[in-house]
């Protein structure tokens, strides 16, 4: 047999290996409460549903521009103005396939081989198994309870001049901390970055999902900077796979050029459907209250089953728990949380290969029954 590609040779997204193990047990009739991936309970909003139903009656549904439905880029450039006060054009924003397609674009665009880029640890694990498959290096910036989940001016100064990062990828509202960093931070960061000559790409997929703050967003902030975002997450709409960026005008045709080959275009009825989010406000602002309920039942359960430290749970839908004081090996407990409690949930090796064996990533994406069933199950049985 031939051999395979070393660009293959990456590691698991074990989120996605809890949660076909779990669907498994669903189908064999097992009650399994789902807290594995960052995915809503809930259906797209009532609108995006309806627009999709009328366009497939009445519309062709065939390819689109690669950089996607102008009428969309536009819908986005305004949301911009709406939510933040920011003022972007229409043709520095890029439809993708979910965030995901966006993160392989943002890549190739702007690194070739070798390079190095700074990421967070812990951080979505995609980001070092994407960079891996194109032959980047990720250089990792450890982050935990002593620096609030956040990085350090420090750490970025070092990996610029002692590491020579081409490339610095961050993530507020974070997965799997769920913190927001501190605009003054982001601030700094992203300046620091432009003198440097450093690309900074910012995930934004949790804006929307802060509970507490405003937070700030870095599109068009900068020529060296590049967003990203999707509908997935605060719209609901996991499945639609229908993301977006923002990039420095003089990035757009090189992106386009990457999309046109890779891609050819976004899904055409995501597109359509997810013009509709931006009119559905009323019905996500329901849903992120719930979410914040299922925070408060979930952070007050932990702690009365002894998992006495989590990460600030400032946005996402995610805590992030020290489990410490029960394990050493996260995968193992996680493995043993399904078969013994019916409770799926992401092992923190996820995240980070280091000290991520004692912890712990819980999402309250789900209904409140199922996050009040999950802790019930804690509850009874003695966690090991």
């Amino acid at each position: 047999m031939p051999s395979f590609s070393k660009r293959g040779d990456i590691a698991a997204f074990l989120a996605m290996d809890v949660m076909a193990k779990a669907k498994e047990k669903s189908r064999e009739g097992e009650a399994i409460c789902h807290m594995e991936v960052g995915q809503p309970g809930t259906p797209a909003p009532d609108k995006v549903r309806r627009r999709a139903k009328q366009a497939l009656d009445e519309e062709i549904i065939g390819y689109t521009e690669a950089l996607g439905l102008p009428s969309l880029r536009a819908r986005i450039a305004v949301h911009y103005k709406d939510e933040y006060g920011v003022t972007i054009k229409p043709e520095q924003v890029v439809i993708t396939t979910g965030s995901s397609a966006g993160f392989v674009l943002a890549f190739l665009a702007t690194l070739d081989a070798g390079d190095k880029v700074a990421v967070p640890r812990p951080g979505y694990p995609c980001y070092r198994e994407i960079l891996k498959s194109l032959d980047v290096q990720p250089h990792f910036l450890p982050l935990g309870f002593d620096n609030n989940w956040q990085p350090e001016i420090s750490q970025i100064e070092e990996a610029i001049k002692k590491n020579k990062i081409k490339a610095l990828l961050l993530a507020s509202p974070s997965n799997p901390t769920g913190v927001v960093m501190e605009d003054a931070l982001v601030r700094d960061i992203a300046n620091l970055a432009k003198a440097n000559n450093v690309w900074f790409i910012m995930d934004e997929i949790y804006h929307g999902l802060v509970y507490d703050q405003e937070v700030m967003t870095l599109a068009g902030f900068n020529e060296a900077t590049i967003v990203l975002n999707s509908f997935s997450k605060y719209y609901s709409m996991t499945g639609w796979r229908i993301g977006w960026m923002v990039v420095p005008p003089n990035l757009v045709r090189t992106i386009e050029k990457l999309s046109q080959n890779l891609f050819i275009s976004p899904p055409c009825l995501s597109q359509i459907a997810a013009i509709a989010a931006f009119e559905a406000k009323d019905e996500l602002e329901e849903i992120k209250a719930g979410y914040r309920a299922n925070r408060e039942i979930l952070q007050n359960g932990l702690l009365e089953v002894g998992i006495k430290r989590m990460a600030p749970a400032e946005g996402a839908f995610y805590i992030y728990a020290d489990m410490s004081d029960f394990t050493d090996d996260s995968l193992a407990f996680s493995q043993n949380l399904l078969q013994t409690h019916g409770i799926a949930a992401c092992p923190g090796l996820d995240f980070d290969e280091v000290n991520g064996r004692y912890m712990m990533r819980f999402s309250y994406a789900g209904s409140e029954a199922e996050i009040v069933e999950a802790v019930k199950r804690l509850k009874e049985k003695p966690l090991s």
